[in-house]
């Protein structure tokens, strides 16, 4: 059964026990790609610099390319009334709980394919 995770660690925790980090991985460059927001992540990365990278990724994109963030968000399907939950008061903070519910869903979608 799915169990979501609480935390960007949780997350590269669980894709790491089910051997699905590099699936995880694929998954975050191929959707960044489809919203034209490369960020070829290769698959020797440590999973610390894994959730700095998206985390600064969001964080730019936030700050000077509003547009092509609010369409990632979309491709990836992060859930709307999630983000508006969010305080928007500190970037950094909130590209933090972007990179999480961003990762979330990528792990989501990972884990359903390799199930089911």
């Amino acid at each position: 059964m799915y169990n979501p995770p609480t935390n960007i660690d949780a997350i590269i925790s669980q894709a790491e026990e089910e051997h699905l980090y590099f699936k995880l991985i694929e998954q975050v460059n191929k959707d960044f790609a489809l919203a034209n927001e490369s960020l070829d992540v290769p698959t020797s990365i440590f999973p610390f610099e894994f959730k700095n990278l998206v985390q600064e990724k969001i964080y730019k994109l936030i700050q000077y390319k509003f547009a092509e963030y609010l369409n990632l968000l979309y491709i990836i399907d992060v859930p709307e009334e999630q983000i508006k939950k969010l305080d928007g008061s500190d970037l950094v903070e909130l590209s933090e709980q972007v990179a999480f519910l961003v990762l979330k869903r990528e792990w989501q979608k990972v884990w359903f394919r390799n199930k089911y």
